[in-house]
Order: structure tokens, then sequence, then C-alpha cells
């Protein structure tokens, strides 16, 4: 189907579908609800798109400066080796995953605790596990956003 003089010219109720063959090249910006499905590699399952992908994420300097982030507001230096990390769009509840690490060889980044809207990340010497240490952190946020 192809009509140029007229964007909108075709329509599809919810009680319809539509299939399309082929690649479908799509430009500007798009939702997608939070019934998108993506069919796993095989084709024998299906998982809600809006479940696994990333709600936030951070790349955070020592002195707590930014690198990249999305969702992000903010983050606090709270002494060596602590910084909080405060969430731009809160989370649903205190049940998210946090995965961390360090850019530093003997550094890990390690997770206590959390609210809503913000989580504390503690970085610590592999050696000893209790020498705190101010690390170059990444941190992905995954669950369901409020």
């Amino acid at each position: 189907i192809s009509d140029s003089s007229d964007a909108t010219f075709l329509t599809a109720t919810s009680g319809e579908g539509v299939t399309l063959a082929g690649t479908l090249a799509v430009t500007g910006v798009h939702t997608v609800g939070t019934n998108a499905v993506v069919t796993s590699e095989g084709g024998a399952t299906t998982t809600n798109l809006s479940q696994v992908m990333f709600k936030a994420y951070v790349n955070y300097a020592e002195n707590a400066s930014i690198s990249d982030s999305v969702n992000i507001s903010s983050i606090t230096d709270g002494g060596t080796g602590v910084h909080t990390v405060f969430i731009n769009n809160d989370m649903n509840n205190t049940n998210y995953t946090t995965l961390g690490s360090a850019a530093g060889y003997h550094e890990h980044c390690i997770f206590a605790g959390r609210s809503a809207g913000s989580f504390p990340t503690y970085g610590r010497e592999n050696d000893s596990n209790s020498t705190s240490v101010d690390i170059n952190g990444m941190v992905g946020v995954l669950g369901d956003l409020a």
C-alpha cells in the first residue's frame, strides 16, 4: 500500500491485526506499549520487552561526576568509597536489581540498601573487601518504574 498524498493512510483498530513482511523502516519517535514482546532467537518463547530493559544506568568518576547516564539525576559523594545515586524517575519499589562494576583492577562495587529513588554504592578493594576505596563505577538498574 502506498499513498504519499496522505501521511495517515492506514489505520488498524485494536480488533484488527497487521502483518508486515520484509523490513520495516521506522523514523521519528514511536511509543512501544507495555505489552510489546520479543520472540526468542529460537522462536519458542517470548519475553515482555519492558520487563527486560535497563531503566537506568550511570557511569561515574571517583569524585561523583557523571560521565554518562540515563534516568539518573545526580550522585553525592558520601566519603571515601561511598556514593549515593539518585534516580530521576523513581522505581516502583525496592525490589529492583542493580548491576555494577568498577573500572579499577583490584576494585569492585557493592550495594547495601536502596529506596525507590536512590541507592548507595560502596567501592571496595578486592584483597580485603573491607577497605573502602573511591571507584569509577558503572551501574545498571533493572526493574519496574513507578
